[in-house]
């Protein structure tokens, strides 16, 4: 008797919820109608299979049930709504349905009934027979850039990288850099639908007789897409053998402190409004933000660039990447980008292929659907290196094939919650994204398989 009292207490608690949502359901067809009724039950259950699923996550040892995520995706898309905003509507639903439903009571039910929607207003690709047409109006209308624009926003990062080596070299002269260079997607030729975002490489020399690379599997965490760099012969080299002693923590070269230094020195010493008075640009820091980051405005353009501390050794490239790292400081981001970059051309010129194509177009539409922009190109490229090992077929014929094939692989890998590094199978690279945030994106491909058009249509 006295278990059954607690059984009761504590489930009354986790019931309110579930009154206020069977209340709801009882007068939805006051609302909605009877097939608006049925709709909302389906929505009900499919977002409280994902608040359910959010509030008791998996433990260390086990898998996501796979078959329960794809039966929610797939009863999601019966009702045409994402997972987040019927969640948010099911909430707001809930606090105001007591009131709402008397308030309905007194009023002709057959008014609300009739209520429509308000639509986004979306830009539409022209009208094409086929995917393939419509995938390729879609890559050269949107996706691909001028040459134009991409030497305009090449030319004003490489001055601003000039301008920060030479300031670099004549403040901390000591400092031990490389050759400043720039990269990222703008310049290998990866960046879609406008030339916004650029990468400035600062190289770290370090000295290989002083410093050991730590791969993640052999520290603590036993992570192996996170590295650590430590100090060693200290018994012959003492410290402050090396200029970077002095960021060491704990016998480790904290990526923390070279950022908080290299901030201190380029983003609070340089003199912004008259470097950019004189590139004809107005130079800001951008606030708020962990990374070394510069927006750049000229006229109608914007680009950001990123200032990015790295050590390469051998084959081995460390980046320093704040967001990714957690409360661990002396962590560094083992990279493979310019591998995959490599190897992602090497095979399209081998076979004449348009994987380059598909990526692209890829890449412009998870950055004009707002539920897919946690998706990178990262994610995507790795995805399409996988699916070269099993096919071979990347000619122009086949683009709309292979669009929709990537479209099931990345579903398949969010199911999993797993998806391999392609050249580190132990790297999970969708271990940075959340529950909710893997629902959002699973869902809005699931029902893009069935209805690819959605994703090439831009709003407004």
């Amino acid at each position: 008797m006295e278990g059954t009292v607690q059984k009761r207490g504590k489930s009354r608690g986790e019931d309110g919820v579930a009154m206020a949502i069977d209340f709801l359901l009882a007068n939805a067809r006051l609302v909605l109608g009877v097939g608006g009724a049925a709709v909302l039950g389906i929505a009900t259950l499919a977002v409280k299979r994902l608040i359910d699923r959010a509030a008791h996550p998996p433990g260390e040892d086990e898998k996501p049930d796979q078959k329960s995520i794809s039966k929610t995706w797939e009863e999601l898309s019966l009702t045409g709504a994402s997972p987040k905003l019927l969640k948010r509507g099911l909430e707001n639903s809930v606090k105001k349905s007591i009131p709402a439903v008397i308030k309905i009571e007194k009023e002709d039910c057959s008014a609300s009934s009739t209520a429509e929607v308000p639509k986004l207003e979306i830009r539409r690709v022209p009208l094409c027979v086929t995917l393939q047409e419509k995938l390729l109006h879609y890559y050269q209308s949107h996706v691909m850039l001028s040459e134009s624009d991409v030497a305009q926003a090449k030319q004003k990062a490489l001055d601003v990288c000039m301008e920060i080596q030479a300031f670099l070299r004549s403040k901390q002269p000591e400092m031990p850099l490389g050759e400043m260079s720039l990269g990222g997607s703008l310049f290998d030729g990866l960046q879609v639908v406008s030339a916004d975002h650029a990468c400035l490489l600062v190289p770290l020399l370090i000295e290989e007789k002083f410093w050991y690379f730590v791969p993640g599997e052999e520290t603590i965490l036993n992570t192996p897409q996170f590295w650590m760099v430590r100090r060693t012969n200290l018994e012959y080299f003492g410290r402050g053998s090396s200029y970077w002693d002095k960021f060491i923590v704990g016998s480790y070269l904290s990526s923390n402190a070279v950022n908080e230094s290299l901030h201190k020195l380029v983003m609070g010493s340089m003199n912004w409004p008259a470097l950019g008075s004189m590139l004809d640009c107005t130079i800001r820091q951008v606030m708020g933000s962990q990374e070394l980051k510069l927006e750049i405005q000229q006229e109608e353009s914007q680009l950001f660039i990123d200032i990015l501390p790295i050590i390469r050794f051998k084959e081995t490239v460390l980046t320093s990447q704040p967001e990714n790292k957690g409360n661990f400081e002396n962590l560094w981001c083992r990279s493979f980008y310019t591998d995959e970059a490599t190897k992602l051309r090497d095979l399209d010129a081998s076979d004449s292929g348009l994987r380059l194509c598909c990526l692209k177009i890829l890449k412009a539409v998870c950055k004009d659907q707002p539920s897919l922009r946690r998706l990178t190109g990262g994610h995507l490229v790795n995805v399409i290196l996988h699916l070269s090992d099993t096919e071979s077929d990347w000619s122009e014929a086949a683009l709309a094939d292979r669009f929709l094939q990537v479209i099931t692989e990345v579903t398949g890998y969010l199911e999993q919650g797993f998806l391999p590094s392609y050249f580190n199978s132990a790297v999970n690279l969708l271990s940075e994204l959340s529950a909710e945030e893997i629902d959002e994106i699973g869902y809005t491909l699931y029902c893009a398989f069935s209805n690819p058009d959605m994703l090439l249509q831009r709003e407004v």
